[in-house]
C-alpha cells in the first residue's frame, strides 16, 4: 500500500521499513544535499530502474532511502494511485522501490523549479512501468495483469489521462494548496 507524504513515509514495503526508526528531529540535524549526494543519488535512481531484480541495487536503495528521508531539500511524495488486484502482488517491493527512485530522480532534476506533485507522480509511474518491463523480459511468466493493462494504456496514449485522473481521487492532499 502506498502511503502519502511529505517527505517520504514509510508503507508495509520492506525498503521503508528503515522510515520507522527515522524521527523529524533527526532529518532536521543535517543541511541541504550536496551536489555530489544528488549526483549519486540520481545515478543510483536511474540503476534501480534498469536492472530492478539485480541484488546490486540493494545498498543504493537502501542508501537512497536513508539520503531522501534525511535531507530537508528533496521532497519525494508518495501517493497510491494503482490498486493492484490480489494476484498482482509479485514483484511489489521492487516496483514500488523502482517508483520511489524514479521520483526521486524527478524531484533532484527540478529542484529549483514550482514544485509539481501530480508530475513527479507520473514520473514514478513511468519509472515503475519501465522497471516492469525489465522484470517481465526476464520473467515473462511474472506479468500481472494491472500492470499489463497500464502498459497498454501507455501504449494507446491514455496513461498520463488516466494516471491524472487517479492522482485527482487519490491524492488531492497532496496538491490542493494549503
Amino acid at each position: 500500500m502506498f502511503l502519502h507524504s511529505v517527505s517520504v513515509i514509510a508503507s508495509g514495503c520492506a525498503l521503508l521499513v528503515a522510515s520507522a526508526s527515522l524521527s523529524a528531529p533527526q532529518q532536521s540535524q543535517r543541511g541541504p544535499s550536496t551536489s555530489e549526494e544528488r549526483q549519486q543519488a540520481f545515478a543510483y535512481s536511474l540503476e534501480i530502474q534498469a536492472d530492478p531484480l539485480s541484488p546490486d541495487t540493494v545498498p543504493k536503495k537502501e542508501w537512497l532511502l536513508q539520503w531522501i528521508l534525511e535531507v530537508p531539500d528533496i521532497q519525494v511524495h508518495i501517493c497510491r494511485v494503482i490498486d493492484m488486484a490480489k494476484g498482482d502482488k509479485k514483484h511489489s517491493n521492487i516496483l514500488f522501490d523502482a517508483m520511489m527512485a524514479a521520483q526521486t530522480a524527478f524531484a533532484i532534476q527540478h529542484m529549483y523549479d514550482k514544485p509539481d506533485t501530480p508530475a513527479e507522480i507520473h514520473a514514478g509511474i513511468e519509472g515503475m512501468l519501465f522497471a516492469y518491463e525489465k522484470v517481465i523480459a526476464k520473467r515473462p511468466q511474472d506479468h500481472q495483469p494491472g500492470l499489463d493493462d497500464l502498459l497498454e494504456r501507455r501504449r494507446a496514449g491514455t496513461l498520463a489521462d488516466f494516471v491524472s485522473q487517479q492522482i485527482t481521487t487519490h491524492c488531492s492532499e497532496l496538491i490542493s494548496p494549503k
